[in-house]
């Protein structure tokens, strides 16, 4: 993990979440979010997005917005029991399909 970028920095997340820069008392926890995100859509994705893009603009917007999504889904109902077959937020799995290599 010596090499993992984090692509959604923590202010663009607040942002996300509705909370302010002052709020703080969470940003760990948010940090925490946006990395466990991160690496399983990576995962899901069958790479890493240091080894597919070049820089955080060649990223595309929409697995910036997967990334977003699923932390706060995660962040918003970590004491939540959430139905069986809704563990991802809506049209979550599209953006990952889209975007998955699918060679092997």
């Amino acid at each position: 993990m010596a090499d993992f970028t984090m692509l959604i920095d923590l202010d663009a997340m607040k942002g996300h979440l509705g909370l302010t820069a002052d709020q703080t008392e969470d940003d760990a926890l948010i940090t925490q979010k946006i990395v466990a995100a991160q690496t399983l859509i990576e995962r899901q994705l069958g790479y890493a997005f240091a080894d597919r893009f070049l820089t955080f603009q060649d990223v595309p917007p929409d697995l910036l917005e997967g990334i977003m999504q699923l932390a706060a889904w995660w962040y918003e109902n970590r004491d939540s029991i959430i139905e069986r077959n809704n563990v991802m937020p809506f049209g979550l799995p599209d953006i990952i399909a889209a975007n998955r290599d699918w060679s092997f």
